[in-house]
């Protein structure tokens, strides 16, 4: 494990590798707020010519979405260098499942990953439509088992704000229904994400409830899993063992890396601390404190 900044371990860097994989939550920004030195860092790897990709497991924003805060924090970034576990499960969805056109997918998330399917053509329920939104101090159990979509053979649960007790309702009762043969996908399975104020729940804890009440087991898309990295080998034509993957989570970022025999770089910036390597057992290649220091 080598511990950067060091000017002659980061001219290896360069030499080592031609495409630089960086998680965003807590490696480039924490919520809305620009990380010290991480647009440096992006750039100055950009000027020595190599590749760069944006791999988040955050599925609250469409790839479009996610353009735009790049360039509000000053990134300058093309859609098609942005991986979101939203994107990588509608694909995942389409091409992997060979997801049927006549089929819709329910949706427990918010916007972005509605966007995504629609990108794909994927038809959709649920999601933002107000009427799996409502909060009310009673839910009518009976209507909701009246008004299943037959077409529905899929639901996909992310980060949803909206989460409420009814859509839940309707995710289950289409995971468990016999009259209904419905993939069940998480876009990933963070238990918590880091904000600028502190660590707050994740998509993997808000949508573990279907899991435990379906008593079934979900394809979770995002990392550590191997289908992002999948798609994101196979879609840009990335050699391993030319690729590190740059995050702040041990369990997923790092993990993710190592799964796909790619290098890894731990920052300290985010949620993970260096004491937690050991008490994890997950030992990334390279370990810094932040981008910022680096640079």
């Amino acid at each position: 494990m080598h511990h950067l900044p060091d000017l002659a371990q980061f001219k290896k860097l360069l030499d080592k590798f031609d495409t630089f994989l960086f998680d965003c939550d807590g490696v480039l920004w924490r919520g809305n707020e620009l990380i010290p030195g991480s647009k440096e860092f992006v750039d100055k790897i950009r000027k020595a010519g190599k590749d760069v990709i944006f791999v988040t497991n955050n599925a609250s924003n469409s790839r479009n979405q996610y353009k735009q805060k790049f360039d509000q924090l000053g990134f300058k970034v093309d859609v098609d260098e942005i991986f979101s576990s939203a994107y990588a499960s509608a694909v995942y969805l389409k091409y992997n499942l060979k997801f049927p056109s006549d089929k819709k997918v329910f949706v427990v998330g918010m916007s972005g990953l509605e966007e995504e399917l629609d990108s794909e053509g994927i038809k959709r329920i649920g999601g933002t439509d107000p009427a799996y939104n409502k909060l009310a101090p009673h839910v009518n159990f009976k209507e909701i088992k009246q008004n299943l979509d037959k077409d529905v053979g899929a639901v996909i649960a992310g980060f949803d704000i909206m989460l409420n007790y009814t859509k839940l309702s309707y995710a289950h009762s289409y995971l468990t229904s016999p009259e209904h043969d419905v993939k069940f996908i998480f876009t990933n399975d963070d238990s918590t994400f880091p904000q600028a104020c502190g660590v707050f729940p994740g998509s993997g804890a808000m949508s573990s409830p279907l899991a435990v009440s379906s008593k079934r087991t979900p394809i979770v898309v995002g990392k550590p899993n191997a289908p992002m990295l999948e798609c994101i080998l196979k879609k840009k034509q990335l050699k391993p063992e030319r690729t590190l993957m740059i995050g702040d989570r041990l369990n997923t970022d790092i993990a993710f890396g190592q799964h796909g025999n790619v290098k890894t770089m731990l920052v300290l910036s985010g949620v993970c601390k260096k004491e937690d390597i050991i008490g994890e057992g997950i030992y990334p290649d390279y370990i810094a404190h932040s981008l910022g220091h680096i640079h």
